[in-house]
């Protein structure tokens, strides 16, 4: 087979793939997917001391922002722990999206991914106060509720299922 002979192939393929390309591409008609209701909104200012050598928010402080919202937010659950049963983070995962820069101010946005019989998954997104298409990292936590005394975990309140549910 000549060169020849393999342009009109080659030709074809190459419209194939282009079709399938231009099919992908979402039509501005089509709406983004739509996010879950948080549970709870938590704004967070950068402070300063936040930023590291390079001048933007050090990766642990991330963490920091992530825990200060999740306390934000069991404050407004009554009966989220007692004597017998306080959470514990058990897993997190955090994809940082894009660096933050000092001066900003952020949203902490938490949405119940998952309720289990001991356990829940929190999704997480920070954003941009003033732009919510500016997401800094999203991701998730895992925190299970234990005894304190026997390090056993034990049944999810029902306060926090109320809770979970009542943003569903």
């Amino acid at each position: 087979m000549s060169s020849s002979d393999t342009a009109p192939v080659k030709r074809t393929r190459a419209r194939k793939i282009e079709a399938e390309e231009r099919a992908s591409i979402p039509s501005e008609a089509e709406a983004p997917p739509k996010q879950p209701r948080p549970l709870f909104v938590a704004p967070i200012s950068v402070r300063w001391r936040d930023l590291d050598a390079f001048n933007h928010v050090n990766n642990a402080n991330y963490l920091t922002y992530l825990e200060e919202a999740r306390l934000h937010w069991l404050q407004h659950v009554p009966g989220w722990f007692d004597e017998h049963s306080m959470p514990v983070l058990a897993a997190s995962e955090i994809n940082y999206r894009r660096p933050i820069e000092w001066p900003a101010q952020l949203l902490v946005e938490l949405t119940c991914e998952r309720l289990g019989n001991s356990s829940m998954a929190l999704a997480h997104r920070i954003i941009d106060a003033d732009n919510d298409g500016r997401v800094y990292s999203d991701g998730r936590v895992v925190m299970v509720w234990m005894d304190p005394t026997t390090g056993k975990p034990v049944s999810l309140p029902q306060a926090i299922r109320d809770a979970a549910q009542a943003s569903a």
